[in-house]
């Protein structure tokens, strides 16, 4: 896996399944980066205690996906597995040294942590390729208060696949996924995601999604329509067929994602339509 794989910048087709419309109408109070904050880092809002949460939409997936079974060593030298996760929301937050984005949500989620320590589990997972004390000296440099580990392309894929950094997979107090964001988390709808999976009071909206693929990708294979794609003209035998296929053929875009997985997280590929309206031409056909 190269560096040339990842983008930190999220283009203009993040998931279906991102919260609408992050707003921060719950009141912030803004403050400046302490003397004790590495320079170079960008001033920006702290998460502050909690407020109401009213004006903030949440969006969780009715089919959670199980985390991956995994067990890593963290940078300080403890072992990190899902299996210690029971009863802790957790945020599993892919990022990377080189990434701003990364860099400029760090303080929300030092915050964070500090904040719901009883409640909630931070747990960062780089993907940078270089030394592993480069990563460590990294995370000293900007305190950061909660597990981090190396992930490799194994475990990236286990998840589903990547796209950008950073990403963050949310994971509910009985281990299973319920979303994932891509890009870099707004404090506001953060704070009030664990507070909502944790059974805190909050005047957040939640809504449970009936989940074909829109919110979590790995929910793609319960999905009976895929956007953009036309499926009417097919027998209903020719259609699982044509579903089927959708699911299991790559797109050649170079996403590494099947044609469905593509249609739903980036409806703005010029590659997948066309590969997809083909596949069903050929099924169609009897191809």
């Amino acid at each position: 896996m190269t560096r040339g794989h990842w983008t930190a910048t999220v283009g203009a087709a993040l998931l279906a399944g991102v919260v609408v419309g992050a707003v921060a109408l719950a009141r912030r109070d803004p403050a400046p980066v302490g003397s004790s904050e590495p320079a170079g880092l960008r001033a920006t809002e702290r998460v502050t205690p909690a407020t109401s949460g009213r004006g903030i939409r949440l969006q969780f997936s009715d089919r959670p996906v199980p985390v991956p079974s995994f067990s890593l060593a963290t940078l300080d030298g403890r072992t990190i597995s899902p299996a210690d996760w029971a009863g802790k929301v957790v945020l599993v937050n892919f990022w990377a040294t080189w990434c701003r984005p990364c860099r400029q949500e760090i303080p929300a989620l030092v915050a964070l942590q500090e904040r719901y320590r009883d409640t909630l589990l931070i747990v960062g997972l780089s993907i940078d390729e270089g030394p592993p004390s480069d990563v460590k000296q990294f995370a000293e440099q900007y305190h950061l208060n909660y597990p981090i580990a190396i992930a490799d392309a194994k475990l990236t894929d286990a998840f589903g696949g990547v796209p950008a950094v950073p990403s963050t997979y949310v994971v509910n107090t009985t281990g299973g996924i319920v979303q994932r964001y891509v890009g870099a988390l707004d404090p506001a709808a953060s704070e009030h995601t664990v507070r909502a999976l944790a059974g805190l009071a909050t005047e957040a909206q939640v809504e449970i999604v009936h989940d074909l693929g829109q919110v979590l990708l790995a929910n793609v294979a319960y999905a009976t329509e895929i956007p953009g794609v036309d499926l009417s003209g097919l027998t209903p035998v020719q259609k699982d067929e044509a579903l089927r296929r959708l699911k299991a053929e790559t797109c050649t875009c170079g996403c590494g994602l099947t044609l469905a997985k593509c249609r739903i997280s980036d409806p703005a590929c010029v590659v997948s339509p066309g590969a997809a309206d083909k596949l069903v031409k050929k099924v169609a056909s009897g191809g």
